[in-house]
């Protein structure tokens, strides 16, 4: 009995917490610390003539080039005997860690809504399972999940996407990658996840628009949108007999979003 109330306890205690992260916070999309993969000219950017995609790859350059600048000073503090300067270089150099960095180019956002989900291709399918394999090592029983490796599937997710957008997995791994998201309370990417999961493949065997038509209802409170959403649900992913549940949940939602409509009108 102490067993079960101690369980009961830790997970009331880990749904606090969760709820208390706030939404659309991006920390699905947070880099590690000290990241050293970025290499590359310190230099500037001409902000009338770049792109997206220009200045977060300068970002990336600059900040690993502080980062080195750091180390440098350390060791030059260390090798000449400044232990006051060094300590200064070792905070600051510790201090990169506290402070969030992210992963801007979102490969959902930028990628085609006209990708089609249609040719088996071996790589694909590896890059898919390798993700899958990550996100079950992420789960840790009562405790909560592993966030490092979930952003790892993630990652994987993204390349499979990027790598190979012809790809029959295609709308899988955007169905997979919208569930993660969701889960770090980053609603508004999930939604856009889930969205190019019944884009790419109108066929998914995923829950794609009923989850789209829940954030859109239960997160972001856009219900026009969410009613028009459940309803194309029920047409679609509804009319399969493992959506039973679903269907359920969507008959519901859409009886009570139409009450407050014309309510509002």
């Amino acid at each position: 009995m102490a067993r079960i109330v101690l369980s009961a306890v830790v997970i009331i205690s880990l749904n606090l917490m969760v709820g208390c992260q706030k939404a659309d916070s991006g920390r699905g999309r947070l880099l590690p610390g000290r990241s050293t993969t970025a290499v590359g000219t310190v230099g500037s950017v001409n902000l009338s003539q770049a792109g997206e995609t220009d200045i977060v790859e300068q970002i990336a350059i600059n900040r690993r080039a502080y980062q080195q600048g750091l180390e440098l000073l350390i060791r030059y503090y260390t090798k000449t005997g400044n232990n006051m300067k060094l300590k200064w270089a070792n905070e600051e150099l510790m201090s990169l860690d506290s402070i969030p960095q992210y992963k801007y180019i979102i490969e959902a956002e930028i990628l085609d809504s006209n990708l089609r989900a249609s040719t088996s291709i071996p790589e694909a399918d590896d890059l898919f399972e390798d993700a899958l394999k990550l996100e079950q090592e992420a789960s840790v029983f009562i405790i909560g999940k592993n966030h490092d490796k979930l952003r790892a599937a993630l990652d994987k997710y993204d390349r499979l996407i990027r790598s190979y957008p012809t790809s029959d997995k295609i709308d899988d791994a955007a169905f997979k990658a919208g569930e993660i998201y969701e889960y770090f309370r980053d609603y508004s990417i999930a939604l856009l996840y889930y969205k190019r999961a019944y884009q790419w493949d109108s066929e998914t065997p995923h829950p794609a628009r009923f989850r789209s038509a829940r954030i859109l209802d239960r997160r972001l409170h856009r219900n026009a949108d969410a009613l028009k959403l459940y309803r194309e649900a029920l047409k679609t992913e509804g009319k399969y007999g493992k959506r039973r549940l679903w269907k359920e949940y969507a008959e519901e939602r859409i009886k009570a979003l139409y009450k407050i409509e014309e309510n509002n009108n």
